[in-house]
């Protein structure tokens, strides 16, 4: 089972507008073990815009699975 545990530092820099193409980047922050035989993984994340040289978000997420 995964469960999206929440977010730290998020920020919204830019907007992004209707029919942009977008991409999201990934970089892995942690992988530790939580009780319950559990995994905690926190990434980093960072959202561009096609042609914008402002990133549109910028975000932590963490994720929990148990097995």
């Amino acid at each position: 089972m995964g469960v999206n545990y929440g977010l730290e530092k998020v920020r919204f820099a830019s907007p992004v507008r209707v029919g942009s193409k977008i991409r999201l980047n990934a970089t892995v922050v942690s992988v530790e073990d939580v009780t319950g035989n559990g995994v905690q993984s926190t990434f980093d994340f960072t959202v561009e815009v096609d042609g914008s040289s402002k990133l549109a978000c910028v975000a932590r997420p963490i994720y929990r699975h148990y097995a």
